[in-house]
């Protein structure tokens, strides 16, 4: 059953492929959302380097798992570059879920090296602190000093199993 989910995930990509505007429009409604209900995100974004915005990724899994969602970076509240995020795992768990993945770039370091990769892996590549926020959620910039700070908000559905660990991430052409 976990062979058939992640095989009925492979090749997603192209079904779930967007254009570039529908891309930027659920980004900026992604965005908003999360400085709406997350007190301190308006001023962690105002301060961050650059921002990536997957704001619909699709997880499934039974065992054996895969996800995949397209999104864009934001650098100066602009749009530079597209890219998308596949995973696959295997271990415990169960479910399905749609959520939306924010990488928030604190230093220019970690954005450059990131942008000049071919494929960035969160793990291998660079360590990303992955925050799991809700509404009425408040961050606490003074705590966080990582160079790459992860969300995964909106979470829909029923997923054990919060990691960005293994994530590929990777430019695409809109």
């Amino acid at each position: 059953m976990g062979l058939a989910l992640l095989a009925g995930l492979w090749g997603t990509e192209s079904v779930l492929a967007a254009t570039a505007k529908e891309i930027d429009v659920s980004v900026d409604v992604a965005l908003e959302k999360f400085e709406n209900e997350v007190g301190g995100a308006k001023q962690l974004l105002a301060s961050a380097k650059g921002v990536l915005v997957f704001p619909k990724v699709i997880k499934a899994g039974f065992g054996w798992g895969g996800e995949y969602g397209e999104g864009s970076m934001r650098i100066g509240g602009k749009t530079v570059d597209y890219y998308n995020t596949i995973a696959g795992s295997f271990g415990l768990q169960f479910g399905a879920q749609a959520k939306t993945i924010m990488l928030v770039f604190l230093d220019e370091g970690a954005l450059k090296q990131f942008r000049m990769s071919e494929g960035w892996k969160a793990g291998v590549d660079g360590s990303v602190a992955v925050i799991a926020v809700g509404a009425g959620t408040s961050l606490d910039s003074t705590k966080l000093n990582n160079p790459i700070v992860g969300f995964v908000l909106d979470q829909k559905g029923l997923m054990y199993n919060l990691t960005l660990e293994g994530s590929k991430f990777t430019k695409i052409n809109k």
